[in-house]
């Protein structure tokens, strides 16, 4: 599996703590930061699919993939870290930073340092959930084929 941006892990971060994820039974829907869009995630075995861009024309598994997984409890994490994501509209700071993704969490913890909050703790949340994608043995495909 072709592996994402580490800023996917931040914008699924945020997903969870805003709650914009709907869990079906072998789909869910996420909403964007900003609200303007849903996407739709299906699985079935080791195949996953999402409308999102980042997934169906890159083959990587975009945020709303990792926050399926978040949800699902498929990837562990410190439920902690979730207060420090909530309400970022990483949209409107992907688009100030004129998609330089790095900037963008950049800016993120930045925010964060200047409220005396440990980032490096955060950083370290967000290693660990990137080391458990590489494990991930699933298949990135742009339909969910049943047999």
């Amino acid at each position: 599996m072709k592996m994402p941006p580490i800023s996917k892990i931040y914008e699924a971060l945020s997903v969870i703590a805003d709650e914009r994820i709907e869990i079906l039974k072998d789909s869910a829907k996420v909403k964007s930061s900003n609200a303007k869009k849903e996407y739709t995630i299906k699985w079935h075995q080791n195949e996953i699919s999402s409308n999102d861009n980042a997934t169906f024309w890159q083959k990587y598994p975009g945020y709303p993939i990792i926050a399926v997984w978040l949800k699902k409890g498929l990837i562990s994490y410190d439920k902690n870290i979730l207060k420090y994501f909530k309400k970022i509209n990483w949209n409107e700071l992907n688009k100030k930073n004129k998609r330089n993704y790095n900037e963008s969490i950049n800016e993120f913890l930045n925010g964060l340092v200047e409220q005396n909050i440990d980032t490096e703790w955060i950083e370290q949340q967000i290693d660990d959930i990137y080391s458990q994608i590489e494990k991930m043995s699933y298949n990135i495909v742009r339909k969910v084929t049943k047999n």
